[in-house]
């Protein structure tokens, strides 16, 4: 069919033009806005799942809907930065805010204050030098400027608050990639974000990230899990899932058979990401008005071969071949999640030789800890990925001490 009208988008975030299943998470952020906007305290959320579940489309669908609410919005994507870096993003970013809220030449007290803050959290001397923010402010003496992460961030986010609430506006900070997070930088957020709640003020942060999150973030703060809610994202339900498949064809006036469906679910297991990938290829090869059974066993081939160069691969082409060598044992096990022992004797290992390997992993962001003990991929289906991609099983040599003389 014409490739011009496929209405499938396999691409990173991208938004795919039926959002199926996620009814309930976006009509929680609704009312989240709502109620702080009128003055009222509500627990903020940080969504974990896989990858490929559709956590960053809804992190832009959140955005859409605080901007339709004249709310500012904050999209950062998190990664492995400094403090000194993060400060930086967090204050370019919230001066950007400020100004949608109030122009500069309108400022009151309140904007005023939160422009000084600002400028005092972003002065920051390092071994290169000093840096701030680009625009002439005195800095606040007092505020935001106590060399500590946590306590900047929350004078800053309670002046920002405070500025908001009172032109009626508030500010939404959307974090994706939140397990890259430091501690530090979590536990800043967790406690700034703590304190403009007591305040009732009309700021939220909303994250999204791996399972691990929510673990990570009760360590960082233990009051972590009264101040937010984290929703598991998912695959579809099989209603859902036929929902995302079938609706964009019909959009375009073609349709699946019944036959098409129940193989594309099959294949797919419900994951949305893997739904458009295999949408996209079916639309690719059908003809006439109608996507057959047929059609959706054929584009598996090539859906399968754009999974394995893309959106598998390039997690693979991080690992070392002690890290590569670990996944593949892993998936020799099959796609549950398996024990540390179990991994090291496939490896002819013993479990304390690779335990390092198993907590970069996890590091990278390709394995979890759903217990104590076990770990899994991130990825759905990188097992057969790995098998597919490493035929045979990888037993690396053990490097043997020389014995001393």
């Amino acid at each position: 069919m014409d490739s011009i009208r496929n209405p499938y988008t396999p691409n990173a975030g991208a938004t795919p033009e039926i959002i199926a299943g996620r009814a309930e998470q976006t009509r929680s952020f609704t009312v989240l806005l709502e109620r702080l906007a009128r003055g009222r305290t509500e627990q903020s959320m940080i969504m974990t799942g896989l990858r490929g579940v559709g956590k960053t489309v809804l992190l832009n669908e959140f955005a859409d809907l605080a901007r339709q609410a004249r709310w500012e919005v904050v999209e950062i994507e998190a990664s492995k930065r400094g403090d000194d870096r993060f400060r930086q993003m967090i204050a370019s970013s919230l001066r950007s805010a400020l100004l949608q809220i109030s122009p500069r030449k309108r400022w009151g007290e309140r904007a005023q204050r939160a422009a000084e803050v600002l400028t005092a959290f972003s002065v920051n001397v390092t071994n290169e030098g000093s840096w701030a923010l680009t625009w002439d402010v005195e800095a606040a003496e007092g505020l935001g400027d106590h060399g500590d992460l946590a306590l900047d961030l929350t004078d800053v986010l309670v002046a920002v608050g405070e500025a908001a609430r009172e032109k009626e506006r508030g500010v939404a900070i959307l974090i994706d990639e939140v397990q890259f997070l430091n501690q530090a930088q979590l536990e800043a957020l967790i406690q700034a974000m703590h304190k403009t709640v007591q305040r009732k003020l009309p700021v939220t942060f909303v994250g999204a990230g791996l399972p691990q999150i929510a673990e990570l973030a009760g360590d960082a703060k233990s009051y972590a899990e009264r101040l937010f809610r984290f929703p598991m994202i998912d695959s579809l339900g099989d209603d859902d899932a036929r929902e995302a498949l079938i609706a964009p064809a019909e959009r375009e006036g073609v349709a699946f058979e019944p036959a098409a469906v129940a193989e594309a679910l099959a294949i797919t297991k419900g994951y949305p990401y893997f739904i458009q990938e295999l949408g996209y290829q079916a639309w690719e090869i059908a003809e006439g008005g109608s996507i057959t059974a047929d059609d959706v066993s054929t584009a598996k081939e090539a859906y399968l071969a754009k999974l394995d160069s893309s959106f598998f691969r390039v997690r693979l082409d991080r690992a070392t071949p002690l890290q590569t060598a670990y996944m593949r044992a892993m998936a020799e096990l099959g796609p549950e999640a398996q024990k540390a022992s179990e991994v090291a004797r496939v490896m002819l290992r013993e479990s304390t030789q690779l335990g390092p390997t198993r907590a970069e992993l996890i590091d990278m962001g390709l394995l979890f800890t759903p217990e104590h003990g076990y770990a899994a991929f991130t990825v759905p289906d990188f097992d057969q990925f790995m098998l597919r991609a490493i035929p045979d099983l990888i037993v690396p040599e053990v490097r043997r001490r020389p014995r001393p003389s």
